[in-house]
């Protein structure tokens, strides 16, 4: 099995009294590849420590993306702008978002997606930069929220035809709208180019009283032939360093 990269974004594990400093030295010592999702303030301080930034945003309004054609102008000239951040900071990866239905149907949304991101998928190549569409639910958290199933993101990816464009694969959001994660994460790893954790229900620590089995996902990740990062997106319990800790472990399968 090859070890798992793990990383987290910066919001879920530097609150209360942990201070940036601290964060990163526990991070690193921990054995974390990266710290993700974090202000351009906090790159020096995550790249001096020896971490990669695994992911970042690459536009902003995740409910007005990229399936209304009205957005693409300003998506475009975003992601563009943080392409080139991505390229001066050797980070291999941006978000983007669909966007809520707002009355759009699937099929429409997905070829509208679609239809924008190819506006920059070539610079996105050139730059080598992945753009990964996140997977949410919109049960719970994000109310007609379009992405919130692996087929449709799969079939967006599909009408772009790079590979410069994959599906960042929330476990958690997965859990709620589709489950049966193990068979969908196998079957469509080529996909995906970055995985997101936390425990169900509540979107806490992965720990046993939630009912995603953790584990097994791990161990299945960590069998395939999958070079990108898993990031512990989660609200923790109690004390976030010992947190991050935990969620560690539950993903270090291969030692």
């Amino acid at each position: 099995m090859k070890p798992i990269k793990q990383s987290f974004p910066w919001g879920a594990f530097c609150r209360g009294s942990v201070t940036p400093e601290q964060l990163v030295k526990t991070a690193k010592e921990t054995g974390y590849a990266s710290i993700e999702m974090l202000k351009e303030e906090n790159y020096k301080l995550v790249k001096d420590a020896g971490l990669d930034i695994a992911i970042v945003g690459g536009h902003g309004t995740l409910r007005d993306g990229l399936n209304n054609p009205d957005n693409h102008d300003r998506i475009e000239k975003e992601l563009r702008a943080s392409i080139d951040r991505a390229v001066a900071w050797g980070i291999p990866s941006l978000i983007v978002f669909s966007g809520n239905r707002n009355g759009i149907g699937d099929i429409e949304g997905a070829r509208n997606c679609a239809a924008g991101l190819k506006r920059v998928v070539g610079y996105a190549e050139e730059k080598k930069v992945t753009l990964c569409m996140e997977l949410l639910n919109s049960k719970v958290n994000h109310p007609d929220y379009q992405c919130d199933h692996t087929n449709w993101g799969v079939m967006m990816c599909d009408l772009v035809g790079s590979e410069r464009v994959k599906l960042l694969f929330d476990i958690y959001h997965m859990q709620i709208m589709e489950g049966d994660l193990i068979r969908n994460i196998e079957t469509y790893i080529d996909y995906i180019g970055h995985f997101h954790t936390a425990g169900n229900p509540g979107r806490k620590d992965m720990d046993d009283q939630q009912e995603i089995y953790y584990p097994a996902i791990a161990r299945k990740i960590a069998s395939l032939d999958y070079d990108g990062y898993v990031g512990h997106e989660l609200s923790p319990k109690g004390d976030p360093l010992e947190a991050m800790k935990a969620s560690y472990a539950v993903w270090d399968v291969t030692g």
